[in-house]
């Protein structure tokens, strides 16, 4: 080997400990802060699919609550445990994001600008946050934008195994994997990628992702594609309630740190210009404009952005290569510093930095994820004092009834504590494990409405109130706050769970 070779390889090395040093140290930041607060509402349901494994669930596919189930082996009910998958995931995206700038011809100004982008944006900083089946989407979409670059740059169709691969696995997480599989095809359509379609890799690629999410398809048919409705439902409720507003505006702050915006417009321009990469321009675009006409959620297209980071720090590295000393310093620190300083406001936001104070405060404020990771653990709480307090006849046959999946998480898993029974619920997955045979004859009922519980339920009345100790005000104390001690249902049980499940 050359001197010359040794010198490259020490570069490449240096530049590959580089990438592993900023996705270390977000991850040790997300360790070190991930254990404050509590469970938010969605990771509580992924829980308690996590204890009834399938083939699917009502509202995602069923990878998250196995890995998740992986998790409570190992740490029990630690939140830095529970919380570790994610955190891995979201190093590895910055890590790749880097790795792709790299395979497209950046040295390590542009590798570690892509990173950075990546590591210092809202949503993947938040996605590090919690265990969440969005955080390993994130990845997947990252982790084919790379494979499809090796594909263009080494022209080796063996690539399309591990692009179809991850298609299989990113099913297997979320079902907006569609949207971009769209664009992949799209793309090699549109572009001289098309070639490919004559190759048995492509089509082998192609099978084996179809191999792998097949067992949720059948659950999905046997279940007569429950996800679907529940979806199509999901949806029209977002439209309704005015969630899916602002889809372009958030792309330029909420997928993405402000600063960088220049950095993945240049690279989307770029992508487009060049013969041998224009496929992954289409593989933004088609997505893009299949959520803007659906009306999508703004962060579906958050898995897209670090491809458009990559190349746009080539092309940035590139100019700022062209200019004298003295203005491309003043870029590169005008640039690096709003990077970093949009970082670490936006980190004050979403992370739970601190535990007290004016810090706590100002994400209480802002940040309406961690408001629904407070109280949990005292409305289990709360919960069993009531139960304690039924005379005894009444605690021998008692039963929880809960509004919504949050409560139902925050009952099974965190009542365990308490002896707390399995709740009743109808909401999601729930849906499905009905109601205890013989079912119970007191019930204590929470999350649903003080007239719902007087029409639906005998002898009602009001045993408790759920809130928390903070005083934040979240979904639980703000719309929920009565919790019953009721009888029996008012229709027989399985009539009342047709309409209950119509309910949940």
């Amino acid at each position: 080997m050359t001197s010359e070779q040794d010198l490259g390889w020490t570069d490449r090395r240096a530049d590959t400990s580089l990438l592993v040093g900023i996705a270390a140290v977000v991850a040790l930041v997300h360790v070190l802060t991930n254990g404050r607060y509590g469970f938010h509402r969605d990771e509580l349901q992924v829980l308690s699919d996590a204890r009834h494994l399938d083939w699917g669930f009502v509202p995602y596919p069923p990878l998250t609550p196995f890995v998740e189930r992986i998790g409570l082996s190992i740490f029990g009910l630690s939140l830095v445990g529970l919380r570790l998958f994610s955190v891995i995931a979201q190093a590895f995206a910055i890590f790749f994001t880097g790795l792709m700038a790299r395979e497209l011809g950046g040295v390590r100004l542009a590798q570690v600008t892509a990173a950075l982008a990546i590591a210092l944006s809202p949503l993947p900083l938040f996605e590090g946050t919690e265990f969440q089946y969005t955080t390993f989407d994130y990845l997947w979409w990252v982790l084919m934008a790379y494979f499809v670059i090796r594909l263009l740059k080494t022209e080796n169709p063996r690539w399309w195994l591990a692009i179809g691969a991850t298609i299989g696995v990113g099913f297997l997480t979320k079902y907006t994997m569609g949207f971009y599989l769209c664009g992949i095809l799209g793309g090699v359509v549109l572009t001289r990628a098309r070639r490919y379609l004559g190759s048995a890799w492509f089509w082998g690629g192609m099978a084996l992702g179809l191999v792998i999410c097949l067992p949720n398809l059948m659950w999905q048919v046997r279940h007569g594609f429950i996800s679907l409705h529940f979806l199509q439902h999901i949806h029209a409720r977002d439209v309704s309630e005015g969630r899916a507003n602002g889809f372009l505006s958030q792309q330029f702050w909420l997928c993405t740190n402000p600063f960088a915006v220049p950095l993945w417009i240049a690279g989307l321009l770029a992508y487009l210009r060049d013969r041998r990469y224009r496929m992954l321009a289409w593989m933004y675009l088609i997505p893009l404009a299949l959520f803007v006409v659906g009306k999508g959620r703004s962060y579906y297209l958050a898995g897209a952005y670090p491809m458009l980071m990559a190349m746009g720090s080539v092309v940035a590295e590139g100019w700022a290569g062209s200019l004298a000393k003295t203005p491309r310093r003043a870029v590169e620190v005008v640039f690096f510093t709003g990077l970093v300083a949009g970082g670490l406001y936006v980190s004050a936001m979403l992370l739970p930095l601190a535990s007290g104070g004016r810090l706590m405060k100002f994400a209480l404020e802002n940040n309406g994820d961690l408001r629904e990771e407070i109280g949990w653990d005292e409305l289990a709480r709360t919960v069993a004092g009531i139960r304690d307090s039924l005379p005894a006849d009444e605690r021998e046959n008692v039963g929880v009834v809960v509004g919504n999946y949050g409560e139902q998480g925050a009952i099974e898993i965190l009542g365990a504590a308490y002896r707390l029974p399995v709740p009743i619920s109808g909401t999601n997955s729930a849906w499905l494990r009905g109601y205890p045979v013989p079912p119970p004859s007191t019930l204590i009922v929470l999350g649903l409405s003080h007239k719902y519980v007087e029409r639906m339920f005998t002898s009602c009345r009001v045993a408790g109130h759920n809130g928390n100790s903070l005083g934040v005000q979240n979904e639980e104390s703000r719309d929920h706050p009565e919790i019953f001690v009721c009888g029996g249902p008012r229709l027989p049980w399985p009539e009342f769970w047709k309409e209950y499940q119509a309910f949940g």
